[in-house]
């Protein structure tokens, strides 16, 4: 099983940016598809999962009305829209797929993308 993030990269504050993650190696049915972030310093702290199966949504209060977490209808990525960039938005920015609830136990984990926001 993979999920490979990417999209990562520098933006200045105010800025936009999509990460995409490409989930591989099972079927995801009944999973919820997850974005984390580990700031530098900090503990890694959930952004926001779809329900793979259903569409539904749900957000970090931080984040609620700049990011969206959308999967394309084939079911094959998820994307993570980020507008409105603030520098404590910088983290390393990583998708995982679980199958409990969205903020508890991840079964899968990809490997991170490097999200900078510059003031």
């Amino acid at each position: 099983v993979q999920l490979q993030a990417s999209g990562g990269g520098l933006v200045q504050a105010g800025g936009s940016l999509r990460l995409q993650c490409v989930p591989s190696g099972r079927t995801f049915r009944g999973f919820g598809m997850v974005w984390w972030r580990q700031a530098p310093g900090k503990e890694r702290e959930f952004v926001g999962a779809i329900n793979w199966d259903e569409g539904n949504t749900v957000y970090e209060d931080s984040v609620t009305g700049r990011f969206t977490i959308s999967r394309d209808n084939a079911k094959t990525t998820m994307y993570l829209q980020m507008n409105n960039l603030k520098p404590e938005d910088t983290a390393i920015y990583y998708c995982a797929a679980g199958s409990a609830s969205p903020r508890g136990y991840m079964d899968y984990w990809g490997q991170g993308t490097q999200v900078t926001v510059s003031s």
